[in-house]
């Protein structure tokens, strides 16, 4: 179940990467217009139009993204079935069509089918139309109906699926929907704590890759707050909307950069050298993008007590910046590329308040992960015990060319090869591999090739964290299982 639930979470990412893509386009916009949002400009307003219609078809996004990325062989048909399921479910539940069902006025209507339109809709239409098919892709059916057999098939079958769901959730979704309003409402009544608990379980829910479910109820329209499209479309109370987002600025461009230049600064002096390398490319990435699974699961593991303290540090900043209610909005994650563009939008206050409270959590993060390291002798990386330690690969003789090939080799073959691999598949930072016997992993041979860290997440289950390249090595992977 975990494991499913996991592969939801990588799926997820296919379509919420797109939404740099609306964060650029309404930046600018906000940056031409940032008072009139486009109103004083035609082109800040057909920049802005442009990047709502990302943000404003996050739910259609997902459920193609979820389609593809859950399916077996990552088919086209399959993405095509998540946009029908969609389709079909948000036309029979629609207002106007329940209202015709009920036989009564639309005024009277229940407003949960008013926001059936969802990121949560969105996703169990991609997992429907994925299971349709990983089921029916390769079903051959007597000669009279050949055109429809395998592939062509799928789409057929989910909505057919989705005519059964739909009657299901006629009855439930009510139930779903309020249940779903109340959790959000307790949380946001909480008013700067709620934001903080939000952060705190944000960062604990990252290991086990739910902390994606957690975000679209806050992030997204699922339970009615979405922070994101509201702050981006200027939808909300100044110094309240982007509640959710900004406290996540100072962490991430300032505070686990000062946790990785404290673990440089206590890692042992013979190991100094190859750890500046990966603390220094984990740092830029976090600082710059938000990216922050290569700092994180550089020591999630080693030391699970500090990124206890990492997550308790995430929520306090989150309770600072929705107490003194400095806002600042994100379209992928808490960088700085996000802060330029969202600084001058018309619900950002007093965003550069957030810059003094990440040059504090530097200071706090630094000093604080330094103390705990020394104090109780944490294994960072780099302070490993000897008969632990684990070698971090040079690639000073590296080419380019054919850094992540060689790199990609090791990996495989520390997995187990061809003999034990069943499927490599990757999201944002990891490799998500598929073994049949995890005795015959050799995480020593992988952890050679200087990568952030590793996680069993499963009896025959593995990731491997490399980074923001991880495509390419992932990519690599592939070649070697496709010549074998």
């Amino acid at each position: 179940m975990m494991n499913y639930l996991q592969r939801i979470g990588k799926s997820l990412m296919l379509p919420v990467a797109v939404l740099p893509a609306a964060a650029i386009l309404m930046g600018i916009g906000y940056w031409i217009d940032p008072t009139g949002w486009g109103a004083g400009s035609p082109v800040a307003a057909f920049l802005i139009k442009a990047g709502s219609s990302i943000i404003d078809n996050m739910a259609i996004l997902f459920a193609v993204g979820v389609a593809l990325g859950m399916s077996k062989e990552k088919d086209g048909s399959a993405a095509l079935s998540g946009l029908v399921a969609y389709l079909v479910v948000t036309t029979l539940l629609s207002t106007n069509t329940v209202a015709m069902l009920q036989g009564i006025d639309v005024a009277k209507v229940n407003p949960a089918f008013a926001k059936i339109g969802n990121q949560f809709i969105g996703i169990l239409s991609g997992i429907i139309a994925s299971i349709m098919y990983n089921r029916f892709s390769h079903v051959k059916l007597p000669d009279a109906l050949a055109f429809f057999s395998g592939k062509r098939l799928v789409p057929i079958m989910t909505a057919v699926s989705m005519l059964i769901v739909s009657v299901v959730l006629f009855f439930v979704w009510p139930v779903i929907f309020t249940g779903l309003v109340s959790f959000g409402e307790a949380i946001s009544k909480l008013g700067a704590v709620g934001a903080g608990l939000y952060g705190f379980f944000n960062r604990l829910l990252i290991p086990i890759g739910l902390h994606h479910a957690l975000n679209s109820v806050f992030w997204f329209d699922v339970a009615g707050i979405n922070d994101i499209g509201n702050f981006w479309a200027g939808k909300g109370t100044k110094g309240i909307t982007g509640m959710y987002q900004a406290g996540f600025f100072p962490v991430m461009m300032f505070g686990l950069p000062a946790a990785a230049l404290a673990m440089y600064h206590t890692a042992k002096t013979t190991r100094k050298k190859q750890i500046a390398s990966l603390m220094m490319a984990a740092g830029f990435a976090s600082f710059l993008t938000g990216v922050t699974e290569p700092i994180e699961f550089a020591f999630m593991f080693l030391a699970p007590a500090l990124y206890l303290v990492h997550a308790i540090l995430t929520g306090l900043s989150l309770m600072i910046a929705a107490l003194f209610h400095w806002t600042a909005g994100f379209g992928f994650s808490a960088g700085f590329i996000d802060f330029f563009l969202s600084w001058r939008l018309p619900l950002a206050n007093k965003p550069l308040m957030l810059i003094i409270q990440g040059l504090v959590f530097a200071v706090i993060y630094y000093f604080l992960f330094r103390f705990l390291i020394k104090k109780f002798n944490i294994k960072t990386p780099g302070r490993e015990d000897e008969t632990d330690d684990v070698v971090l690969g040079t690639q000073e003789a590296e080419t380019t060319e054919n850094r992540f090939t060689q790199m990609a080799a090791t990996i495989y073959e520390g997995l187990g090869g061809d003999e034990n691999v069943t499927s490599v598949d990757n999201c944002v930072t990891r490799l998500r591999v598929e073994v049949k016997d995890m005795n015959k992993v050799d995480q020593a041979k992988i952890s050679s090739t200087g990568v952030p860290g590793i996680k069993i997440v499963g009896p025959t289950s593995i990731q491997v964290v490399i980074g923001t390249n991880v495509q390419f090595v992932a990519d690599e992977v592939e070649k070697i299982r496709r010549q074998k």
